[in-house]
C-alpha cells in the first residue's frame, strides 16, 4: 500500500475520484466498477476479489410518507425492463422480475 497510495486519487467521494482520474489529475482511483464502465476517460486496471469486501447492495423501499407514484416506480424497478437496464450498466439484479 505504501508504494501505491501516492498514485491514488484521494477524494471526498467515488464520483470525485473518478473525475480526477478521467481528467488525468490522478493516475489511479478506487471506484465502483459500474461507474468506471460508463466513464470513457478511464480504464479498469484491476479489481478487488469479491470475497475481500462485503457485497455492495443498493436497497430500495418506499417511506411511510411516499407519494402514491412511488408504488408504480417500485413495481418498475422489479420489472424485466429494469433488469435489462441494470444489467446493461453492470449491476446484478437480485430479485426475480415480476413482469
Amino acid at each position: 500500500w505504501q508504494a501505491a497510495e501516492p498514485k491514488f486519487a484521494m477524494a471526498e467521494s467515488v464520483r470525485a475520484a473518478l473525475a480526477l482520474v478521467a481528467r488525468g489529475e490522478a493516475p489511479l482511483g478506487i471506484v465502483y466498477s459500474t461507474d468506471a464502465k460508463v466513464e470513457p476517460g478511464v480504464r479498469i486496471v484491476g479489481t478487488f476479489p469479491a470475497d475481500s469486501h462485503p457485497a455492495i447492495i443498493y436497497p430500495v423501499a418506499a417511506t411511510a410518507t411516499a407519494k402514491p407514484e412511488a408504488a408504480s416506480y417500485l413495481a418498475f424497478l422489479r420489472s424485466s425492463a429494469a433488469r435489462t437496464i441494470f444489467e446493461k450498466y453492470g449491476f446484478a439484479f437480485l430479485v426475480s422480475p415480476t413482469t
